[in-house]
C-alpha cells in the first residue's frame, strides 16, 4: 500500500497464468478527504459562494478533484 496521507492507493492485482489477455498488473483507487479528518474544526476556511458551487463543497479541505491516472498516459505499472 501506498503513503495513508495520499488520496491514491494502488494495490496489486492477481493475475493468473491462464489468463489470455494482458493484465493490469497495478491498479489505482481514490480516497475521500473527509476520511482523514476527524472532525470539523472550527473556523475552517470557506470558499465564495460561487466558487463553492463550482467545486461542490464550501471548504477548500474537502476538495478532491478527480484526475484520471489514464489522462497523462501514464498508467502505474508494477515491474
Amino acid at each position: 500500500m501506498d503513503d495513508v496521507h495520499t488520496f491514491r492507493k494502488t494495490y496489486t492485482v492477481y493475475t493468473s497464468p491462464h489468463n489470455p489477455c494482458p493484465p493490469m498488473k497495478v491498479r489505482t483507487y481514490e480516497t475521500p478527504p473527509q476520511l482523514y479528518m476527524t472532525f470539523q474544526p472550527p473556523g475552517l476556511p470557506q470558499f465564495p459562494p460561487a466558487e463553492a458551487f463550482r467545486h461542490g463543497t464550501l471548504w477548500p479541505s474537502l476538495f478532491a478533484p478527480y484526475e484520471s491516472p489514464y489522462k497523462s498516459g501514464k498508467r502505474e505499472e508494477a515491474d
